[in-house]
């Protein structure tokens, strides 16, 4: 049986672990060639060996610090010459640190906007050209609830996340005559670190449980790499400039998260 993605090549950003690896998995389980670029380059290649056993894909591993344009572009560059092409963009890497927004210092909001949001307009333009040649491609953005919601704390992921989603709307426009969709997932998914949190906070996760109509927390493989699929395919073709909340419903009401943080 023909798989859904062979002969398709994907590019995902922080596919090691959480909800990078849910769509890096969804995306390789369906056939897809991969090419996996993050800053740990050891976790990279322990997800790529998986990869390859799991699914018989061919993979590539880059060690990439996306904050650094240079290797955002030479990133993109080895992808296309490693395959040929690139078809399918995940723009997942990004972090945050929860701060008050007037304790945030002008270097620190620089720094998150270039994980956050610069390196996801690099990845793009220099992925652009090529899309536009193969009259295809995919584009697939990491959004937030954090700044839908506006959470507290949490100012710089909150802003450069929300100027992903218009960067994003903005290029579903600009590229949508060439073939290439462009949408946002806002997930809500289970993590290593959420996990420490509730653990040392059991009445945020209660709060937050009561908060999601679907009375669970997501897992990035069963929930958020199956959306990230669709995107990835032809099936998507007409469905662009999109946000699709990957998030049991969370979003409906807002979910509460106020964690501790120095005045």
């Amino acid at each position: 049986m023909t798989k859904e993605l062979e002969g398709r090549v994907a590019l995902v950003t922080g596919a090691s672990q959480g909800i990078g690896q849910g769509c890096s998995r969804a995306i390789a389980a369906a056939g897809a060639k991969m090419f996996i670029a993050q800053r740990n380059v050891e976790n990279a290649e322990e997800e790529a060996k998986y990869l390859r056993a799991t699914y018989g894909v061919e993979v590539e591993v880059m060690k990439v610090d996306v904050t650094k344009r240079a290797e955002v572009d030479a990133m993109v560059k080895a992808c296309v010459d490693k395959f040929g092409k690139l078809d399918i963009l995940v723009n997942n890497a990004g972090a945050s640190v929860a701060k008050r927004l007037e304790n945030t210092t002008d270097e620190e909001m620089s720094y998150w906007f270039d994980l956050n949001y610069f390196s996801v307009f690099w990845a793009m333009r220099a992925a652009f050209p090529i899309m536009k040649a193969q009259k295809y491609g995919r584009i697939i953005n990491m959004g937030s609830l954090n700044g839908v919601n506006a959470h507290m704390f949490t100012a710089p992921y909150n802003a450069s996340k929300e100027a992903v989603r218009a960067l994003t709307r903005t290029a579903a426009v600009e590229w949508g005559a060439h073939g290439i969709t462009a949408n946002i997932i806002c997930p809500a998914a289970n993590s290593r670190n959420a996990e420490e949190y509730f653990a040392a906070n059991p009445e945020m996760e209660k709060a937050i449980l009561q908060q999601i109509p679907a009375g669970r927390f997501g897992q990035a493989e069963q929930d958020i790499g199956p959306v990230a699929l669709f995107l990835a395919s032809a099936a998507s073709g007409f469905m662009t400039g999109n946000t699709i909340y990957v998030d049991g419903g969370g979003h409906i009401n807002g979910v509460p998260w106020r964690p501790y943080v120095e005045d």
